[in-house]
């Protein structure tokens, strides 16, 4: 199971934005060597009646979403100094992630997720038209 987060914008405001988990059931594997961060794995789309929709290449996947049991919460890991520590070099050594016994990490909270979005069921291969005579 691989559990994916997802940031999406709410509806008619700017700033706002709601966090979703996707799940997928099985695995995906990037074709070249340099894997799957950063680069894009596919387009999702909520279709009229509000059913998530996942294109990955020529493949299709329909979900549903659901709320989770216990909400999960993205933490960013921030580099602070110490009471006492408070030289413009020992704060630059925590911002490049140098280890003293001055420097202390403390994580702020960016967002909870509340729901997921499952994709249960298998891929369909989406198929263009193809001419009978060629």
């Amino acid at each position: 199971m691989v559990q994916i987060p997802v940031q999406l914008p709410r509806p008619g405001e700017g700033s706002g934005s709601e966090w979703l988990m996707l799940e997928l059931q099985g695995e995906i594997e990037s074709r070249g060597q340099s894997g799957l961060p950063g680069n894009l794995m596919g387009d999702l789309h909520f279709s009229r009646e509000g059913v998530p929709i996942l294109i990955i290449g020529h493949h299709i996947l329909y979900g549903k979403v659901s709320r989770l049991e216990r909400p999960f919460a993205v933490l960013v890991k921030k580099a602070a100094a110490r009471a006492g520590a408070e030289s413009p070099m020992e704060m630059e050594k925590a911002e490049q992630g140098v280890s003293e016994e001055s420097v202390s990490h403390r994580y702020l909270i960016t967002a909870l997720i509340k729901k997921k979005i499952i994709f249960k069921t298998r891929p369909k291969p989406i198929i263009t038209n193809v001419p009978k005579k060629l």
